[in-house]
């Protein structure tokens, strides 16, 4: 499942794998209470719908502009990217700080950048898809929801409204005696928190955990987490068709490849959604689509 970064990759890189905190919403009544879904089989339909979401994705670029404010308070840093997706991989591409725009010289590093990010996202993902493993579209790899559900406890599930919809929200609680594979396992066994599922698209909507334990990935080069870091992650249907990032929060100190990096805390925002034809230059489509549902969605409480 995907997390973005955000995922947006919060994350969204993070967001496959990090789910979860204190649910948040109003009950629906109770005469219009349903049988609630098996959450197994309902966490499957979210990851194949997922998978399903990242195809149409890939048609869109969109805007994203993230605010850093170190915890020393001495320092706020603000970035803007185009997220959009070249053969096949994900990018963010910088093209204004602190509300400039790039010298002429710094945006050609940064296409230099983003080709040889591409170039080696595919050479890992080849790899990984000749060795039968599931990756996200860096060739990083993935952990799926058959193993997820393996290495903690979903409870308390439960219908509210959302945004004027039907939502099921599921309680998440790692599960400290699952034994685990690989470092990333054992970040994902130490995460506490909430997931919240569209129940007409079983599509993610909005998530919200924290993290129990510090751990670092690769010698903190790849991963790196301090204790006690929260995130939020809210999605919103765009054009009717797809559930894309909308707004992403976090606290604490936080490293995710070149992704993500924060200590302190950080605000994501993602929109302006085109559809885009992507070849060696960005072809923006004339028409900007608009969100299906409402955005001024409120984070959950800490």
């Amino acid at each position: 499942m995907k997390l973005a970064a955000r995922t947006s990759l919060l994350l969204v890189a993070l967001c496959n794998s990090i789910l979860f905190a204190q649910g948040q919403g109003s009950s629906l009544p109770a005469a219009s209470m349903q049988p609630l879904p098996a959450i197994p089989n309902l966490m499957h339909e979210v990851e194949q719908n997922q998978r399903q979401a990242e195809a149409l994705q890939a048609n869109y670029l969109y805007r994203e502009v993230a605010r850093e404010q170190r915890s020393d308070g001495r320092k706020t840093e603000t970035k803007e990217y185009d997220v959009f997706w070249l053969r096949g991989v994900e990018v963010h591409k910088l093209v204004r700080k602190d509300g400039k725009e790039l010298s002429p010289d710094e945006q050609r590093k940064e296409s230099d950048r983003i080709d040889k990010e591409v170039e080696k996202s595919q050479e890992r993902k080849h790899k990984a898809d000749a060795e039968g493993k599931a990756t996200d579209s860096h060739g990083n790899e993935e952990v799926t929801v058959s193993r997820f559900l393996e290495l903690g406890i979903f409870s308390n599930a439960r219908r509210v409204k959302l945004n004027g919809r039907d939502t099921i929200a599921v309680d998440f609680a790692g599960d400290p005696k699952a034994r685990t594979r690989n470092r990333v396992e054992s970040v994902i066994r130490d995460l506490a928190g909430t997931i919240w599922i569209d129940e007409q698209d079983h599509a993610i909507t909005q998530i919200h955990g924290r993290f129990a334990d510090s751990f670092k990935v690769g010698g903190g080069l790849v991963m790196s987490i301090k204790k006690g870091t929260s995130f939020s992650m809210q999605q919103m249907k765009i054009n009717n068709e797809v559930w894309l990032p909308s707004r992403i929060e976090g606290e604490g100190a936080a490293r995710v490849l070149l992704l993500l990096h924060f200590d302190g805390s950080i605000l994501i925002t993602d929109s302006d959604y085109r559809k885009f034809k992507a070849t060696s230059t960005i072809l923006p489509g004339v028409e900007t689509v608009h969100p299906t549902v409402p955005q001024d969605t409120p984070s959950p409480p800490r």
